[in-house]
């Protein structure tokens, strides 16, 4: 059994949570069309400690000229990864768009699963700070961000 399936497994043995990352999670909504794309798997999520881990899947679709995954698809899955380690905090009826987010490149990626960790700074009433890094299976570090949301209730 993989990692994502235990993660599901413990998702599904918990109380029912409720919202949208939740629906996914527990198989009651179909990931987004993006998450799909970067081959989204759920590893571990703590909400209350505010942490997730994530893997995703890079094709040699995401190769630039140079034969590394390129950049923008590399910012796309640190996205997904600190979005959804705030997302499983919120309350039904809550979202959370990301209004900023800066990424630090540090290695080039390859195809191959690639792992990332996110974990929320400082979370206020209407604004929330992420940080996060991506790395391929042997540890190396790809790259690093930090992010910041936007707490919104659902009109």
């Amino acid at each position: 059994m993989s990692g994502g399936e235990d993660a599901a497994e413990a998702a599904a043995a918990a109380p029912a949570r409720t919202g949208p990352f939740w629906d996914v999670m527990e198989g009651r909504a179909p990931p987004p069309p993006a998450a799909e794309l970067l081959g989204f798997e759920l590893v571990s999520v703590d909400p209350q400690a505010g942490t997730i881990e994530v893997a995703f899947e890079a094709t040699e679709q995401f190769l630039n000229p140079a034969g590394t995954v390129q950049g923008g698809l590399l910012a796309a899955m640190l996205d997904d990864t600190l979005g959804p380690a705030l997302v499983a905090t919120l309350s039904d009826g809550e979202w959370a768009p990301t209004t900023d987010l800066h990424v630090q490149f540090l290695s080039p990626a390859r195809p191959g699963r690639l792992l990332g960790r996110g974990r929320i700074v400082r979370r206020g009433g209407q604004v929330a700070f992420m940080t996060g890094d991506l790395s391929d299976e042997d540890g190396n570090l790809l790259a690093t961000a930090t992010a910041t949301a936007s707490i919104r209730r659902r009109a």
